[in-house]
């Protein structure tokens, strides 16, 4: 699995060396830099520019990549032992999912699944969430219904992000010894009928004007950080 860019190569390196299978480099490194790839004892390849941008597909890669281990998900039993953990339904843009793993992480959750997906380009959501989705807990199912199921007869209170849910500020944070799994919606139809059936409450976020919608990354970290604290 290939990653690139300057800030999640330098996160790697500095929190996960042990992921490094081999290092490229498509310009001049400074030597003090330079040494502390040389420190890992793995191989380290020269790209010429085009290499590089093939091997990014295009994408603004600064010169610097990494091959790593293949991403090891979470298994999904792991998650019942949990308090606070975001589900993902049906979710599919890597920048999206990305950003809700870094406020999901920097937020203290506990773990999140992506829902309804069978695939995922782990190393764009790598690099989309500078590199959080290593560290927090996380797994793909191919069917939200079942894990809300299996959730509810843990003891989870399921709550989910709607247009017509109570505005968060008529309800107060929940407990640390509290379980609660928030649904959050894809970014075109929110969350699926099955899924709003099975909510044990519907929240949304009050706006003080008059429009559409925010951006289902920003509404999650909004929705994060009140619900806990």
């Amino acid at each position: 699995m290939i990653i690139y860019g300057k800030q999640v190569v330098f996160y790697v390196l500095e929190n996960h060396p042990e992921l490094i299978e081999e290092v490229f480099f498509s310009k001049e490194i400074d030597k003090k830099v330079f040494s502390k790839f040389l420190k890992l004892g793995k191989k380290i390849n020269k790209l010429d520019n085009q290499k590089a941008q093939a091997l990014a597909k295009g994408g603004n890669h600064q010169g610097y990549f990494l091959k790593l281990e293949t991403f090891e998900y979470t298994p999904l039993e792991e998650f019942k032992k949990m308090n606070f953990i975001v589900i993902l339904d049906e979710l599919t843009d890597v920048g999206n999912i990305g950003a809700i793993l870094r406020s999901a992480h920097s937020l203290g959750i506990d773990g999140v699944i992506a829902g309804g997906v069978k695939t995922l380009r782990e190393s764009a959501i790598i690099r989309t969430s500078s590199g959080a989705m290593i560290d927090i807990p996380f797994a793909k199912t191919h069917n939200t219904l079942d894990i809300a199921n299996e959730l509810k007869q843990q003891g989870f209170a399921l709550i989910g992000a709607t247009m017509d849910g109570t505005d968060l500020k008529k309800y107060g944070k929940i407990e640390k010894e509290d379980k609660v799994a928030l649904f959050v919606g894809n970014e075109g139809a929110g969350l699926s009928n099955k899924i709003i059936k099975k909510l044990d409450l519907k929240v949304s976020i009050g706006m003080e004007n008059d429009f559409d919608s925010l951006n289902v990354s920003v509404a999650a970290g909004i929705l994060m950080y009140t619900l806990k604290n």
